[in-house]
């Protein structure tokens, strides 16, 4: 899978699919891994669904960054998504941001 990206120093933006869900949660996890810079921030506001696997797939991602000395943080706009992390809980567990802008600051 190749996910449209963006690079601001050493900080990298990825532009998840429509969906991370089951489908598609190995081939994203795969790609966030196998990124140079360890500064990641994915960005959800194209994507319309998200299940379980997609929210794990994101935690799973942090913890292999952490262990490598970098760091995962969500940039999203969509409301939708911003709720589901609210009750999920993950927005205790991830860094959640209302813009990339606000995200790729906050590695500063």
């Amino acid at each position: 899978m190749n996910l449209s990206s963006e690079t601001f120093g050493n900080v990298m933006v990825i532009h998840t699919p429509e969906e991370l869900g089951e489908d598609q949660a190995e081939n994203v996890r795969e790609f966030l891994e196998s990124r140079d810079r360890k500064k990641l921030i994915v960005d959800l506001d194209g994507t319309e669904t998200i299940d379980s696997i997609g929210l794990e797939t994101l935690l799973e991602v942090q913890d292999t960054l952490r262990e490598q000395g970098g760091d995962l943080r969500i940039a999203t706009t969509n409301y939708a998504n911003r709720k589901i992390m609210e009750l999920t809980r993950l927005d205790s567990m991830l860094e959640v941001f209302d813009s990339v802008i606000d995200a790729v600051k906050s590695y500063a």
